[in-house]
């Protein structure tokens, strides 16, 4: 009987963790037929070559990875996402990209670690997926693999993740409010699924997941540098929409200070996109109710 009950509950546990896509081969289509200048907003506004442009040049489209990303892990190395046909995601199909922004599983149907925000991703629209698929395919292939993750060995074991997920990881869909303007609507998107505000804007708990009660109050860098502030109303109040569009055009806060560490990067991006973009952002952002700042 204990055997059985051992070999049942292995059966479990490898059934319940197991990679799971949200898309199947039958999806395909739909993700190759995206308009490459939306995805180039999509692009800016999730952040991805902050992440994925190769260290220790100037060119923000040659994403060939490699950059040493800190965490309480250890250190992840984001990959190539150039569309190199051996090093980057040259030979993906824009469903293998779909299934890993929304679903945090690789072409090869390994998890991938939730460095990578699937968190948030997993709310995208899939044509907001297929605009990017387009955009990326079409940018400069860069050459070279990126070094391994540095992790203890108990976090190497990427099935793991599938537990994490079951508790973290949810897909529900942004629905627009309909009694808030337009722009309120794209904010809402827009900061919940693809600028991934929270992910950096919070504190998290010993499994490293946002806690909801401290979701856009502060929290420790993820890379242990300091303390990322509180974007709701308990710091932000007196702030208008402008005052944020501002901010996310040049920098500059209201009382003459300008952002600095990842947050500048964040605003390079933020710029190039149509005002708008910035506009429905402001909206959202400062409608969150004041939540106390977590201690560091």
């Amino acid at each position: 009987m204990l055997a059985a009950a051992v070999v049942a509950t292995g059966v479990g546990a490898y059934v319940l963790s197991q990679p799971v896509k949200a898309f199947e081969d039958a999806d395909a289509d739909r993700f190759e037929h995206g308009d490459a200048a939306r995805g180039q907003v999509i692009f800016a506004l999730g952040d991805c070559a902050s992440c994925h442009a190769t260290p220790g040049q100037g060119d923000r489209l040659r994403l060939g990875g490699g950059m040493a990303l800190s965490s309480p892990f250890g250190t992840f190395r984001p990959p190539n996402i150039s569309p190199d046909p051996q090093d980057g995601i040259g030979h993906w199909r824009g469903i293998d990209l779909a299934n890993a922004l929304v679903s945090g599983v690789s072409p090869a149907g390994q998890h991938y670690y939730p460095a990578l925000p699937y968190t948030s991703y997993s709310r995208m629209r899939p044509e907001d997926v297929a605009d990017l698929w387009a955009y990326l395919r079409n940018l400069p292939p860069v050459q070279g693999r990126v070094p391994p993750h540095e992790l203890p060995l108990l976090f190497k074991l990427r099935r793991a993740i599938g537990f994490w997920k079951l508790l973290f990881l949810e897909h529900d869909p942004i629905v627009e409010d309909p009694s808030m303007d337009a722009a309120w609507n794209r904010g809402h998107y827009l900061v919940e699924a693809v600028t991934h505000c929270a992910e950096c804007h919070s504190s998290r708990n010993i499994l490293n997941a946002i806690k909801p009660e401290t979701r856009f109050a502060g929290g420790r860098d993820q890379e242990g540098v300091g303390f990322v502030p509180n974007i709701t109303q308990a710091r932000l109040a007196g702030w208008s929409r402008e005052d944020m569009v501002t901010l996310l055009t040049t920098g500059w806060t209201p009382d003459g200070r300008k952002v600095a560490s990842s947050m500048a990067d964040v605003v390079v991006n933020t710029a190039s996109v149509p005002r708008e973009e910035r506009e429905a952002i402001a909206a959202y952002i400062l409608s969150q109710p004041p939540r106390p700042t977590p201690k560091p």
